[in-house]
């Protein structure tokens, strides 16, 4: 089955229901509450460290199992554990809502999928087989894990701080796409990934300007 993969934003304004409280659940909602999704859960029982965010708020809890109108108002619907018809009964709701479902391990029941996720800081990637062969999915995940380690999130940190300065000091955007490329290429994320910070600024002041970087810099102790 063909797939076209997409990166949703701004799920902490749009209502997501998880049915389910088991490990895969608990996986799910954890990958939910870390991008600050608004999340309804509902199951009948929890694991434990579910029923620690439940008690946090960090999502509303209804304890019992899905019925019939539990996916007003949502925009995706997500059912990790299930019991009897329970996989169709959500899946027909979600069409005649029109809301984003996907049953786990149950294709015909879903209408998206999830791919593995590698993440390190503001870098996402996405693995799929598209239903072919998941457990290719997983291996390729922990090949990417290795490969692109933390210094990949503290560089793209880095050069989230450079937008700003970047845009102010050159308004043509053949420049600044020539100067990022520059970055990309040279030593600035071997730096990184040795620990030597000093070098790598050094480094990025060489190919964009020091003045760039102070300015960088200075935005970043302001957020701290």
């Amino acid at each position: 089955m063909e797939t076209f993969p997409i990166y949703l934003r701004r799920l902490d304004k749009r209502k997501t229901v998880l049915i389910g409280g088991n490990h895969e659940a608990e996986h799910k909602a954890e990958q939910l509450l870390d991008r600050n999704a608004k999340l309804t859960v509902i199951s009948p029982r929890l694991t434990k460290k579910m029923l620690w965010w439940a008690i946090q708020n960090r999502f509303q809890w209804f304890r019992r199992t899905y019925e019939q109108g539990d996916l007003e108002g949502a925009f995706m619907a997500i059912v990790a554990d299930y019991e009897g018809d329970t996989n169709k009964k959500v899946y027909q709701e979600a069409r005649e809502r029109n809301i984003l479902v996907n049953v786990m391990d149950d294709i015909p029941h879903a209408n998206f999928a999830f791919g593995s996720i590698v993440k390190q800081g503001p870098l996402t990637i996405s693995i799929s087989t598209s239903g072919a062969a998941p457990a290719l999915s997983v291996r390729l995940r922990q090949r990417f894990e290795e490969e692109f380690g933390p210094e990949y999130g503290a560089f793209l940190e880095f050069m989230q701080k450079l937008r700003e300065p970047m845009s102010r000091h050159h308004d043509s955007f053949e420049t600044r796409r020539k100067l990022w490329y520059e970055l990309i290429d040279s030593e600035v994320l071997t730096h990184f990934r040795n620990g030597d910070l000093e070098k790598a600024y050094d480094r990025t002041a060489e190919i964009i300007g020091e003045k760039l970087v102070e300015e960088a810099l200075d935005i970043e102790k302001v957020a701290q």
